[in-house]
């Protein structure tokens, strides 16, 4: 046995020494996809919105590319539609994240209350608007908003209620409830299976205490799921940053929604309609930049709940 232990221990350091190059060449094609498909975009998208293209004489010879630092910043923070967007997008976020976050909430809590006699059905049911692709999904809804064809709209009319769902003031609702049908379903199934991680002695201990159903679902589930409550806050606001699809369809519907209706479309009408490519590169940096911001707030105070 003496005699074996240090061949075992040479033939342990060869496989510990053979990891290292073997890991990483397994790693190499994420990281060159990973540079090629997201740093390297970002990084052309940094250098682009330093620079501007500028025509010398009357206009007739060829644009010149020039260093112009932050000048493009200062000339998307000084647009009004810029801010304009900014401050709707903030205004749909308050109205989003806390109908779809808390709807999910409570759909994950009946579910795994066992209230929905037909749990698969209705979990299928809940999820199934998440599996329809967001072009689609908005096509359905702007059909659905558009007086003169919706069979909603006529619904609501026969019954003596007039809305316009596309009017300036409800379009932004309509948008979010776009989003609300979309994200609750797939929410639900992440915080139902973190319900059902959640042992089941701690739940039997307090109803032999007397807790009922919801004394047990705030007071037990809903701490208990924090951590993934969290992951959903952080992937919701980095998406809702993202909002672009939903409003670039409804916009064929309405004239409430502008080319600049959101900062995200105010890049695309700069880079493609107003063909300033600078400008747009310098609104896509400053639209990451606040996403990195808001994730790290939101991850900070998600690890001081957690541990509180």
């Amino acid at each position: 046995m003496a005699t074996l232990a240090p061949t075992t221990r040479r033939r342990g350091r060869a496989l510990a020494g053979t990891g290292g190059p073997t890991a990483a060449l397994f790693l190499v094609p994420f990281f060159a996809v990973f540079a090629l498909a997201m740093i390297a975009p970002v990084i052309y998208s940094l250098v682009l919105s330093l620079h501007a293209q500028q025509k010398s004489g009357l206009g007739f010879s060829e644009p010149k590319t020039v260093f112009v630092g932050l000048e493009n910043y200062l000339q998307v923070f000084q647009s009004e539609t810029f801010m304009e967007g900014i401050g709707r997008l903030a205004l749909y976020c308050l109205i989003y994240i806390p109908c779809m976050v808390g709807g999910a909430v409570v759909f994950s809590l009946l579910l795994d209350a066992g209230v929905a006699r037909a749990r698969k059905l209705f979990q299928l049911l809940v999820f199934l608007p998440h599996a329809v692709p967001g072009v689609i999904a908005a096509l359905i809804w702007a059909y659905l908003y558009t007086p003169g064809i919706s069979p909603l709209v006529q619904v609501l009319q026969g019954g003596g209620i007039q809305l316009n769902f596309l009017d300036a003031h409800l379009v932004l609702p309509s948008i979010v409830n776009i989003g609300v049908w979309e994200w609750t379903g797939y929410n639900v199934i992440i915080l139902f299976t973190a319900l059902q991680a959640v042992p089941r002695e701690i739940l039997e201990a307090a109803r032999v205490d007397g807790a009922g159903e919801i004394r047990a679902a705030f007071s037990i589930k809903f701490p208990l799921i924090l951590p993934a409550l969290s992951v959903i806050m952080l992937f919701t606001i980095i998406g809702t940053l993202q909002l672009f699809t939903e409003p670039s369809i409804i916009s064929k519907a309405t004239a409430s929604v502008t080319s600049t209706w959101v900062p995200n479309l105010w890049a695309y009408d700069a880079a493609f309609i107003r063909h300033n490519l600078n400008q747009a590169a310098a609104a896509s940096i400053i639209i990451a930049g606040l996403a990195a911001i808001l994730s790290l707030a939101v991850t900070r105070i998600s690890s001081r709940m957690n541990k509180s």
